[in-house]
């Protein structure tokens, strides 16, 4: 049984204390808001019976009786909706409606549709009429039965508002702290590469300057400055981290095969690079040389590794409206399903050796830097994968 880290303990700790103090609140209010819904509706109910005794009274020696109480109950029961029918069922006048007491603020006709309608599921309820004199009044609930009603629910909802910008300000905070680590990584990274690059520069044009007349050495002296040229572009790629990149029109069936041609050296004799070639079309997409190149050579890399000495990887590139779309393939390994929404993610990784940063790196730089986007648009284990880039076209 694995037991989280303490530094990964502490937001679950947070998320359990939270949903007891939610569940706790809405509960309590919930309980409170039903007590206090029943003594509402009780007095509704004595409301109901003290229009129906005034509606009983009928001879003059029930005139003489005593109906005070039911009276001050009749007045402190203004706000409880009520509406005055005949014996047939049509509208005589309402009150305890709000805004639709007043006739001057809309229009009279509409409203007493509108008050036939309530009536209708009032009767359609079964609810029970009081009679007074020749009329018949129901009595829906007061408004603040119904604010009683929705309190919880109200609560709850936010309640939940809260903890949820509460997650996602943590969430943010997290991202930003992660960020800031990238960055002083990646700069750190750059400033310690750059003296020995520079001082092995320095030796390899000593060795030119040394042995200009051996052939063999100024042949191998060449590819060392070739390789260490490529190791400085490296740590200039590591630099940029961070900073906003200029972003410039490139030909990406150029720039693509541009990279093919440095990975192909470098690639396995069985494996084959099946790519367009660069003057099959004039796509461009804004993008910045220097560090998309560091997108494909990632996902070249990972294709050979995939693919443990032989297989094909292929290129292709297409545009739909303002899109390019942009297609790495390889006959591999392939992903498995569970992994799939995995492999962009910072430290996920299913070699033996290496960090899982590669990916992460490129998703960062394709949709942080080039506003684009990059998924794995197929994948099948034993088979291969499919990695597809949407960039806007230039």
């Amino acid at each position: 049984m694995s037991i989280l880290p303490t530094s990964s303990r502490w937001p679950l700790y947070l998320a359990i204390t939270g949903l007891v103090i939610v569940v706790a609140s809405v509960w309590y209010t919930n309980n409170l808001a039903s007590k206090l819904a029943k003594v509402e509706q009780h007095f509704v109910d004595l409301y109901k019976q003290s229009v129906k005794d005034l509606g009983e009274i009928t001879s003059e020696e029930e005139l003489d009786r005593d109906v005070t109480f039911q009276g001050e109950i009749i007045q402190q029961m203004e706000s409880v909706p009520r509406i005055i029918t005949n014996f047939d069922g049509k509208v005589v006048d309402w009150a305890g409606f709000g805004s639709r007491d007043n006739s001057e603020r809309g229009n009279r006709y509409e409203d007493s549709m509108y008050i036939q309608r309530v009536v209708e599921e009032w009767i359609e309820e079964g609810q029970e009429p009081a009679k007074l004199y020749a009329q018949l009044q129901y009595f829906g609930e007061s408004r603040l039965l119904r604010q009683l009603r929705y309190f919880p629910l109200i609560q709850a909802i936010l309640i939940g508002t809260f903890v949820f910008l509460g997650y996602l300000g943590i969430n943010q905070t997290r991202k930003a702290e992660q960020n800031r680590v990238w960055v002083g990584m990646a700069k750190e990274t750059a400033h310690q590469l750059g003296t020995p690059i520079s001082a092995i520069m320095g030796w390899v044009e000593h060795l030119k300057l040394m042995y200009a007349d051996d052939e063999d050495l100024m042949e191998v002296s060449d590819e060392l400055g070739r390789d260490v040229e490529r190791l400085s572009m490296v740590a200039n790629r590591f630099s940029k981290i961070g900073a906003t990149p200029e972003l410039e029109p490139v030909n990406i069936f150029e720039e693509l095969n541009k990279c093919r041609e440095y990975m192909e050296k470098r690639a396995p004799r069985k494996v084959s690079f099946n790519f367009p070639a660069p003057n099959s079309g004039d796509i461009k997409a804004a993008i910045n040389p220097l560090l998309f190149d560091w997108v494909f050579e990632n996902l070249l890399r990972n294709a050979l590794d995939a693919m443990d000495g032989k297989g094909v990887i292929s290129g292709s590139i297409r545009e739909l409206e303002d899109k390019v779309y942009i297609d790495i393939t390889d006959t591999g390994k392939g992903i498995a399903p569970k992994n799939v929404r995995k492999v962009f993610n910072p430290g996920f990784t299913t070699k033996k050796r290496g960090w899982g940063l590669g990916l992460s790196l490129v998703k960062r730089i394709v949709e942080e830097y080039h506003k684009g986007k990059i998924v794995v648009s197929h994948s099948e284990v034993g088979k291969g994968t499919t990695f597809t880039i949407t960039l806007p076209r230039a």
